[in-house]
């Protein structure tokens, strides 16, 4: 190999290096936009959810919790259910029942209440990891066997420069309904424990 082909290796590798560089760096940008919430992201990923039922099985006659645990992706927040003006959306959780069963009560997080800069009021949001907690009844008629009720938690989540558009996200309760009487467990108890 003679000294111009030996420069021109050297030239490509330091080229290949740059452009390795480069990529690493758009890379690393990426990863902390995304983490500190100033990348816009898709609504569905801006918020998760998983729901847990207290109960395992359900009796018939019997009520039992449902908890939904949702976590908002880093940097941004959604608006709470309580809302603190008319314009914005409020975060619900719907059911559809199916025949047999009722709701008795939901109960909603404690909002945090901060002011925004793009904001002239304070708005009332969930941050981070937050629980919905929704009390049912398994009536006498319920089916027994394997339920699911499906569920929408329905939100709009923002970040300090943007509103994602409102959005759906489609949930489920799964669960076994057993015979009025028959013996149950308490499920979960790290989520369905009494305070």
């Amino acid at each position: 190999m003679n000294h111009r082909e030996t420069q021109a290796g050297g030239r490509k590798a330091q080229w290949v290096l740059a452009a390795l560089l480069v990529v690493f760096s758009v890379t690393s940008v990426a990863r902390t936009a995304a983490q500190d919430g100033s990348r816009p992201i898709k609504p569905s990923e801006a918020l998760k959810a998983q729901v847990f039922v207290s109960l395992d099985p359900v009796p018939r006659g019997r009520q039992f919790e449902v908890a939904a645990v949702a976590e908002v992706a880093p940097g941004y927040h959604v608006q709470a259910n309580k809302v603190l003006q008319d314009y914005l959306i409020p975060l619900t959780l719907t059911p559809e029942l199916p025949a047999g069963f009722r709701v008795v009560s939901t109960d909603y997080p404690k909002a945090h209440v901060v002011k925004f800069p793009f904001a002239t009021q304070p708005m009332a949001v969930y941050e981070g990891k937050f629980v919905i907690r929704m009390k049912l009844e398994a009536e006498s008629s319920a089916p027994t066997g394997p339920v699911k009720i499906p569920m929408t938690l329905r939100f709009q989540a923002c970040n300090d420069q943007l509103c994602l558009p409102p959005t759906k996200s489609p949930l489920a309760a799964e669960f076994e309904v057993a015979a009025a009487g028959a013996a149950t467990k308490a499920a979960h108890p790290e989520i369905f424990r009494k305070e």
